[in-house]
């Protein structure tokens, strides 16, 4: 299996209400899309399209986080001005993935309320639109316990299994897999940001050849937070 991945350009600012699935369209000139595709949209836009935008005072560094305790359920930690709290939707990050990156000045964006609802609508537009059977999968830049660095992962996803569970099956060398499951639309968003990157201007990629197999209906990117119950670390 080989994958390709296509970076959509063009898509431009996108202001609350605008249509998002439209603009890929336009963007991708309406030919670009193919059956089995996954078009990865970065949380960003589709909290902007969903206006999901609150004004803070842009001389105030601070003003974000009275917004940072709204959208917590629970702080885990603090250190400085970093919290590391526990989101409505189950997330654990950094700042309840209030953002202030790639953001005109004066406004923080929030999290899509829904991202598995918010990308359902989209792979339904793409549909409706394009005439074209894709899955869909919502991006956002997470931090990791333990190692550096950041990375981007799933905070929503619609037609496309979210995890794939490998128990029993085999590995290479006939061994049985006891407890392997493998996010796969975390690596899926990873993979898509080597083409967005953080500071390009593209926020949709399309990821093409991926296994038939993981094209599901009905899996949402919820099934990879661990309850808190199976958490060693909470």
């Amino acid at each position: 299996m080989s994958l390709e991945i296509l970076p959509v350009a063009g898509i431009g600012e996108v202001k609350p209400g605008q249509d998002l699935a439209a603009l890929i369209v336009e963007a991708t000139g309406g030919d670009r899309l193919r059956d089995g595709d996954c078009v990865v949209v970065t949380q960003k836009v589709v909290s902007k399209a969903e206006g999901r935008l609150v004004p803070i005072d842009p001389a105030d560094p601070l003003s974000h986080k009275p917004l940072v305790e709204q959208e917590s359920v629970r702080v885990l930690r603090r250190r400085g001005d970093l919290v590391i709290s526990e989101t409505a939707h189950g997330f654990v990050c950094a700042n309840a993935g209030v953002d202030l990156s790639n953001v005109e000045e004066g406004f923080a964006a929030l999290l899509p309320i829904d991202s598995d609802r918010s990308a359902r609508r989209i792979r339904d537009r793409l549909r409706a639109l394009a005439k074209v059977e894709v899955a869909v999968v919502i991006s956002d830049t997470f931090g990791r316990p333990w190692r550096r660095g950041v990375t981007d992962t799933a905070i929503g996803c619609a037609g496309i299994a979210a995890v794939v569970d490998l128990r029993g099956s085999t590995d290479a060398l006939g061994r049985e897999l006891k407890v392997t499951e493998v996010a796969l639309v975390d690596e899926i968003a990873a993979a898509a940001d080597l083409v967005m990157g953080k500071s390009k201007g593209v926020p949709v990629a399309i990821v093409r050849g991926l296994d038939e197999a993981w094209f599901r209906p009905g899996s949402v990117a919820k099934e990879i937070v661990r309850p808190p119950a199976d958490d060693l670390f909470r």
